[in-house]
C-alpha cells in the first residue's frame, strides 16, 4: 500500500504539476499578456497624466509670471498716469492764477484809469466853477469900483503901466 500510495502522491503530484503549468501556459496565453496589455495601458497612461501634469505646471508657472509682468506693467501704467494727471492739474491751476492774475492787474488798471479820468474830470469842474466863480467876483468887484469915473482912469493908467513892464 504503500507503494500505491507513493505511486498515486507521484501521480498527484504529476498531474498538479501538468495541470499547473498548463494553467501558466493557459494564463500566459490568454491571461497575462492582457493583464500585462492593461498594466502597461494603465502606466503609460499614468505616465501621460503625469507628464500632462507637469506641462500643465509649467503653464500655470508660465501665466503666473505673465500675470505678474502685465500687473508690474499695468500698476507703472496707473502711476505715469496719475504723476501725468497731476503734473496737468499743477499746470492747470498755476495757468489759471496767472490768468486769474493778469485779469486782476487789467481790471484794476482800468479802475484806476477810470478813477484818473473821474479825478482829472472833477479837477477840471472844480477849476471852471472856481474860474467862473472869480470872474463873476471880479465882475462885480469891477462893477462897485469902476462907478466913479475917476477910479476907472486910475484903473486904466495901472494896467498900461503893468502891460509896459512886462513887454
Amino acid at each position: 500500500m504503500e507503494k500505491l500510495i507513493s505511486e498515486f502522491s507521484f501521480g498527484l503530484f504529476f498531474w498538479q504539476l501538468l495541470i499547473f503549468v498548463g494553467l501558466i501556459f493557459l494564463l500566459k496565453k490568454f491571461a497575462w499578456k492582457p493583464i500585462l496589455d492593461s498594466v502597461n495601458e494603465r502606466e503609460n497612461s499614468i505616465k501621460e497624466a503625469l507628464l500632462s501634469a507637469e506641462e500643465a505646471k509649467r503653464q500655470m508657472q508660465s501665466l503666473k509670471e505673465d500675470n505678474q509682468k502685465i500687473l508690474q506693467e499695468a500698476k507703472m501704467e496707473r502711476d505715469n498716469l496719475l504723476k501725468d494727471a497731476k503734473n496737468k492739474g499743477l499746470k492747470i491751476v498755476e495757468y489759471a492764477k496767472k490768468e486769474s492774475k493778469l485779469e486782476a492787474e487789467k481790471i484794476l488798471k482800468d479802475v484806476q484809469e477810470r478813477i484818473e479820468n473821474e479825478k482829472k474830470s472833477v479837477v477840471k469842474d472844480i477849476k471852471n466853477q472856481v474860474a467862473e466863480f472869480s470872474i463873476e467876483i471880479a465882475e462885480k468887484i469891477i462893477k462897485k469900483e469902476l462907478e466913479d469915473k475917476t477910479k476907472q482912469d486910475e484903473m486904466v493908467k495901472e494896467l498900461l503901466k503893468d502891460l509896459s513892464i512886462k513887454k
